[in-house]
C-alpha cells in the first residue's frame, strides 16, 4: 500500500518529493499510482484576492466552486467552468476546461503565475500578480496539461473576470451535421459574443450570454431571428454531465465540423475550440512528435523519473 503524504505547505511538499527521490521511491499527485501519494488537500487557502486588479493567488487545493462563491463577495470571478468541482491544481495539471471556454479560453489564458515544486523538491516560481507580466520563464503554460509528471502545482495567481450583470441560454435544434455546422456558422459570424456555444450531438446547440441585461437581450434577438431557439438553462446539467462521463476526445479543425460529426455517435462539441468529448474511446489527440516533444520535457525536470 502506498504511503499518504497530506502537505499544509510549499516547504513540506519539497521535504516530501526530496525524501521519496533520495529513497528511489515513486511519487504520485492526487492518485494511487506511486510509493507515496502526495495530497493537496491541505492547500486549500486564499493568500491573496486584489479586487481592484481582478487578480487572486490561491494554494491548489482550494475548489473551484468554493473560490467562485468567494469572489461573488465582490462580484468577480474565476471563469473556470470544468464538470464537479476540482481543485485548481487539477484544472492546470488536467488541462480542465468548461462551456465557457469559448469566451475566457483554457487555464493556461487565467494563469498569470505559478509556484511548483519539482521531484528532487526544487521550489521555482514564475510570473508574477498581474495580468500584464512576463518575469521569467512561463511555467504556467509549461504545467498545463502535465498531468502531474513535471511536478507539483503549489500556488497559482489568476486573472479573475467581472460576474455578469445577467445571463440567458438559447438552445437550438440542429436536424444534421451539415445544419449543425451551418447554424454554428451563422453564429459565429453574427455581431454577438457569447460566451460558450456547445454542440450536444446529436440534436442541439446550446449557447451562452453573459454581460449587461440591455445587451444580453439584443444578442438573444439576433441569434433567434439567425437560426431560432428556445431558452432553456438546465442544458447546462446535460452538457457537465456528458462531458464528465466522456470516454475520448477528438480534436479537430473548427472549419470540418460537419466532417468530424459524422464519425461521432455521441458528444459534447466545443465549436470554436475543435475540441469534442465523446462517449467512446479515441486516440491520444496529441501526435507523436507533441507527445515526444512532452517526454523530452518531463526527463528534463524529472531525470530520475520519480513522478508517475
Amino acid at each position: 500500500m502506498p504511503s499518504v503524504s497530506e502537505i499544509a505547505g510549499v516547504e513540506e511538499a519539497a521535504e516530501v518529493l526530496a525524501s521519496a527521490a533520495g529513497r528511489g521511491e515513486r511519487v504520485s499527485i492526487g492518485r494511487e499510482d506511486g510509493d507515496v501519494v502526495i495530497s493537496t488537500a491541505g492547500l486549500d487557502r486564499v493568500l491573496e484576492h486584489e479586487a481592484g486588479d481582478l487578480t487572486a493567488i490561491v494554494e491548489a487545493g482550494v475548489r473551484v466552486r468554493d473560490l467562485n462563491l468567494r469572489l461573488a463577495a465582490h462580484s468577480q470571478m474565476l471563469a473556470l467552468d470544468p464538470p464537479g468541482n476540482p481543485t485548481i491544481g487539477a484544472c492546470i495539471a488536467a488541462n480542465l476546461s468548461g462551456p465557457r471556454r469559448h469566451r475566457y479560453g483554457t487555464p493556461r489564458d487565467l494563469v498569470i503565475g505559478v509556484t511548483v515544486v519539482l521531484a528532487d523538491g526544487t521550489i521555482a516560481s514564475s510570473g508574477g500578480k498581474v495580468v500584464k507580466n512576463v518575469a521569467g520563464y512561463d511555467l504556467g503554460k509549461l504545467f498545463c496539461g502535465s498531468e502531474g509528471r513535471l511536478g507539483l502545482i503549489a500556488r497559482v495567481a489568476l486573472r479573475l473576470h467581472p460576474l455578469p450583470e445577467a445571463a440567458r441560454t438559447l438552445v437550438v435544434p440542429v436536424e444534421s451535421a451539415v445544419d449543425a455546422a451551418g447554424k454554428a456558422r451563422a453564429i459565429l459570424r453574427a455581431p454577438v459574443a457569447p460566451s460558450a456555444v456547445d454542440l450536444l450531438w446529436p440534436g442541439r446547440l446550446a449557447l451562452l450570454f453573459e454581460g449587461g441585461r440591455r445587451g444580453v437581450e439584443e444578442q438573444v434577438g439576433i441569434v433567434r431571428s439567425l437560426v431560432g431557439g428556445t431558452e432553456d438553462d438546465t442544458v447546462w446539467a446535460d452538457v457537465e454531465a456528458r462531458q464528465s462521463s466522456s470516454r475520448g476526445r477528438v480534436s479537430f479543425d473548427p472549419g470540418a465540423l460537419a466532417e468530424t460529426l459524422d464519425g461521432l455517435e455521441e458528444a459534447v462539441v466545443r465549436v470554436s475550440a475543435g475540441v469534442a468529448y465523446a462517449s467512446n474511446s479515441v486516440e491520444d489527440p496529441r501526435g507523436q512528435a507533441e507527445i515526444a516533444l512532452a517526454e523530452r520535457v518531463r526527463a528534463q525536470l524529472d531525470p530520475n523519473d520519480v513522478l508517475v
